[in-house]
């Protein structure tokens, strides 16, 4: 059974990057905590113990989503959830066996630095990431 703890972080994609990111710290108050804009165009930003990863639609990540944000094309990557930490296999199984498909967990930068997370797809096909915390991360 998953026991979820906590929004870790989501991402929204956007073709006004920089200046979502200044919406972000200037009107709500969210500091620039790691930015790989060059690599990548992802900018990802302080909510509390949660993170707003910001995606620059013309950027490495951002591609993947499609067209940007508009009645076609989303904004909303993904959100990620902190759960209870279990087995990778585990986690797996009970997914699966819920009839849901599963991703391969992968090392991820999240709320709580790097950890494993999946990834899985909800039944209206958003992007759910499933991640323990950082010092107590999934069993392999």
């Amino acid at each position: 059974m998953i026991k979820p703890l906590l929004i870790d972080h989501i991402v929204l994609r956007t073709d006004l990057y920089e200046d979502l990111i200044e919406f972000y710290q200037n009107v709500l108050g969210c500091a620039v905590e790691r930015e790989t804009a060059k690599e990548f165009g992802l900018t990802q930003l302080r909510a509390g113990s949660s993170l707003i990863d910001i995606v620059d639609v013309n950027g490495e990540i951002g591609k993947n989503g499609g067209a940007a944000p508009s009645d076609t094309g989303k904004n909303v990557d993904h959100f990620c959830i902190q759960i209870e930490p279990l087995g990778e296999e585990e986690l797996v199984l009970y997914l699966e066996g819920k009839g849901v498909e599963c991703g391969k967990f992968q090392d991820r930068y999240g709320a709580t630095g790097k950890g494993r997370s999946i990834y899985i797809k909800d039944l209206a096909g958003n992007t759910v990431e499933l991640r323990a915390i950082a010092d107590k991360a999934f069993n392999k």
